[in-house]
């Protein structure tokens, strides 16, 4: 297979430098870009970067919208075409600072990158999301068996979630020192754990039930007690695999080191809700499970502000849109309630409005 030329191979490396140190980009979207950039080449054949022109940006579109998805076998969503074509957009803008190729690439032919206003407004549309709700993780969390190391390790995993709320890559690298079960938080220290934007904050347990707490506490008593682990052992090992008689790895057990990236956490997930009959709902989906929650039982502003920096939202607004527009439930609910007969206006109405008022005064302010 033909491979890119040195000059392309120096340039990706340094532009990987530039993404982490320079742009302070996390591993997973360094990886988007550079799988871009390997798409890119491939439809060039490997042509040297510096001969770059506005022609080779329109067939590498026009590639992206008939190239078909290696895993569903159906065509490239107009998202996945948005992404690369901004990635190759940025690259170039990068490569035309750079000596060697300033005076080799037009700036203006990078600007044939652009999708039309119509497939990027289809990309950037919004899809409703599944998101499940409290009594649906409870029926998986009951249903779930745990008879060995990694059934229990997989049932905590999933109760841990939707405690804290945590990012899938933050539960990957925690550790036990992070969990305090008598405080009933966790300590999401960015030295240790890999948090997004590297930021060091505590979560306290989310009011979700007793069974995902009951679950987690002897799933740490377990760790500490039965397997002999330490302060500083990873609170969801990796599975240690073996060969069987049939020369195939198996899982025997756990190993205690972390799980190099989340994809195993998904996996856990896809199964178990799979078992009770129910769609898969991702961990990062229990973000937003909880944001609901939230709506229903936070009575004040400051209330909500509590629940929003919990979860490690830095604005209440992010929260309080559920990561943006208000969402296609919360519409359908206002809109029945306006079609039902109005009662008496509450007499603290006004007073309620104030407060809202000035609550988004002041988160405007901030």
């Amino acid at each position: 297979m033909k491979k890119n030329s040195t000059n392309n191979a120096r340039i990706i490396h340094e532009y990987t430098k530039y993404l982490k140190d320079a742009k302070q980009q996390d591993d997973s979207t360094i990886d988007g870009a550079l799988k871009s950039i390997n798409r890119f080449e491939e439809c060039t054949g490997y042509s040297d970067f510096k001969k770059f022109r506005a022609k080779h940006a329109v067939a590498f579109k026009k590639h992206l919208l008939s190239a078909k998805s290696v895993v569903t076998g159906e065509k490239l969503s107009k998202a996945t075409v948005l992404t690369a074509t901004r990635h190759m957009k940025a690259f170039f803008q990068y490569l035309v600072t750079q000596k060697g190729y300033r005076a080799k690439i037009n700036y203006s032919d990078i600007e044939y990158f652009n999708l039309s206003e119509k497939d990027t407004r289809i990309a950037n549309a919004k899809r409703k999301r599944g998101v499940a709700t409290i009594e649906q993780i409870t029926q998986t969390l009951e249903a779930m068996p745990y008879s060995t190391y990694i059934e229990k390790r997989n049932r905590a995993l999933m109760a841990f979630v939707i405690l804290t709320g945590a990012r899938d890559a933050a539960v990957a690298s925690a550790k036990i020192k992070h969990v305090d079960l008598v405080e009933q938080s966790f300590y999401q220290d960015a030295r240790d754990v890999n948090t997004k934007f590297s930021k060091t904050f505590t979560t306290y347990f989310f009011p979700v039930g007793e069974l995902p707490l009951r679950i987690l506490e002897e799933w740490v008593d377990y760790l500490v007690q039965e397997l002999g682990y330490k302060q500083n052992s990873p609170l969801f090992p990796k599975t240690k695999l073996a060969h069987n008689d049939n020369q195939q790895f198996e899982a025997v057990g756990l190993l205690e080191e972390h799980w190099s990236n989340a994809n195993p956490i998904r996996k856990v997930f896809a199964q178990a809700f799979e078992a009770v009959g129910l769609p898969y709902f991702n961990p990062h989906s229990f973000r937003n499970t909880l944001v609901r929650l939230g709506e229903k039982l936070c009575r004040t502003p400051e209330e909500f502000k509590a629940w929003s920096q919990n979860l490690g939202h830095e604005s209440v607004l992010t929260s309080f849109y559920s990561y943006g527009d208000v969402p296609d439930y919360k519409q359908a609910e206002l809109l029945r309630k306006l079609a039902e007969p109005a009662d008496d206006t509450p007499t603290d109405m006004e007073e309620q409005f104030k407060q809202f008022m000035q609550f988004q005064q002041m988160m405007g302010n901030k």
